[in-house]
């Protein structure tokens, strides 16, 4: 009997304390709780990512809101020498984590800046490819967001977005009117509803997709 009433308590304790993250979770992510960001998402996965933002060697690619650089060191190492990962977030803290592990694995393509996503600071047409994975909500204005990486992108460049179920969840038809306001189209998707990576390319892009 006791068991059961320690197993009850147990269940109830780890019920409320998802309950209290899902209601406190705040954003940015907290640099506090960076070690979560590390963890590895269903669906979400690099090699899924690569499929749809194809980068290449010697190309200008643009992350947004990097973590601690799980998908950053991973997309920097395909850039080559004449390539260039620019990384923005809100948080230095969080750039700067990401620069002491490309030091520490000697990966020098990455930029960080820190900058407000609804107002990026890069000329247009300045990248081949831009991606956020699990960021766009946790943007005050993701529509704007949209809107300067659209701008930013290239006329035959690609945005890849990634989301997964939880408290600042955009979904896919979200998402889609995003987009269309900012004259991007969904070319690719890839997961289901709740976590998937979703490609976006410029209207009237050409008849070419990444190898």
């Amino acid at each position: 009997m006791r068991r059961r009433v320690a197993a009850g308590w147990a269940i109830a304790g780890a019920g409320a304390a998802a309950a209290a993250w899902w209601w406190t979770d705040s954003a940015p992510y907290p640099y506090s709780q960076r070690w979560i960001l590390d963890l590895p998402l269903p669906f979400l996965t690099n090699r899924r990512l690569d499929a749809l933002l194809g980068a290449r060697p010697g190309e200008r690619v643009l992350e947004i809101g990097p973590g601690t650089g799980l998908q950053a060191l991973h997309v920097a190492g395909q850039l080559g020498q004449a390539g260039r990962l620019d990384i923005v977030d809100i948080q230095r803290s969080m750039l700067d984590h990401v620069l002491r592990r490309a030091a520490a694995r000697d990966v020098t393509a990455i930029v960080a800046t820190q900058a407000d996503a609804s107002a990026l600071p890069f000329p247009d047409a300045s990248f081949d490819a831009a991606y956020l994975v699990t960021v766009l909500g946790e943007i005050p204005n993701p529509a704007a967001a949209i809107s300067e990486l659209r701008r930013v992108l290239k006329p035959a460049g690609r945005l890849v977005v990634g989301e997964c179920f939880d408290r600042h969840f955009v979904p896919l038809v979200t998402l889609l009117h995003y987009a269309n306001a900012a004259g991007l189209t969904l070319g690719a998707r890839l997961g289901p509803p709740a976590c998937y990576l979703a490609q976006l390319r410029p209207q009237q892009w050409p008849d070419s997709t990444p190898g």
